[in-house]
């Protein structure tokens, strides 16, 4: 579509949900919805033929998004 590769779209999707997530309020949602940027970051870096610095630090940003929201769950 528009002459754009399928993974500059999977590019720009990961971009968009990442800046939409830096957007909201509560810190759950952020996290989550930051958690979803970052598997598609994930996904766009294997699709550039695995490109191994957006997936380290996009696999290392989620694990910290996955250990806060475990921990915020387990104290309520």
């Amino acid at each position: 579509m528009f002459g754009i590769p399928l993974t500059e779209w999977a590019g720009y999707l990961a971009s968009l949900v990442l800046m939409i997530s830096f957007l909201m309020k509560n810190i759950n949602t952020l996290r989550i919805i930051n958690s979803v940027g970052a598997v598609l970051f994930i996904l766009y870096g294997i699709m550039l033929a695995t490109s191994w610095p957006i997936i380290i630090s996009n696999t290392f940003i989620l694990g910290v998004n996955i250990y806060y929201l475990s921990k915020l769950s387990t104290e309520k």
